[in-house]
């Protein structure tokens, strides 16, 4: 499998009203280093993955609309617990609904909170419908 990345980075304030998340159940800020990984079994006519310019601007556009924003306020993610697990699901989606994604096979997106500390989320391609939703996975439909 080949694989292209590209990065940016997001600063955001979200809160986590849960007991199980401790002081970060109050709002807080968080910066973000967001890695998206592209993926093809083989390479296309021109042996690349993607066109890697095309790809950060991909992923600058689909960051915009989380940049300097408070998540809890955030209409695509109202009443949603904001964790970094579920933000790499949310930006998978968004980036898989685009028509950079066509030909791949798989995406991941990491978010990385601390040099130390990340979380990542594998989207197989080949398993989503038209539409971008995933298929036999109800729950992650509409997520992103």
């Amino acid at each position: 499998m080949f694989s292209v990345s590209v990065s940016d980075h997001i600063m955001v304030a979200h809160s986590l009203p849960r007991p199980s998340f401790g002081p970060a159940q109050n709002l807080h800020g968080a910066t973000y280093v967001v890695e998206a990984i592209f993926q093809r079994r083989e390479l296309d006519a021109d042996n690349v993955v993607l066109d890697i310019g095309r790809a950060s601007a991909e992923l600058v556009a689909v960051l915009q609309g989380l940049r300097y924003r408070n998540l809890d306020e955030h209409p695509e993610l109202a009443g949603q617990l904001t964790t970094t697990e579920m933000l790499c699901r949310f930006i998978a989606g968004k980036l898989a609904a685009t028509p950079l994604t066509d030909g791949l096979d798989a995406l991941e997106v990491t978010l990385r909170e601390t040099p130390n500390a990340w979380a990542s989320y594998r989207l197989d391609l080949n398993s989503l419908e038209p539409n971008g939703a995933e298929r036999n996975r109800p729950e992650l439909n509409g997520a992103g």
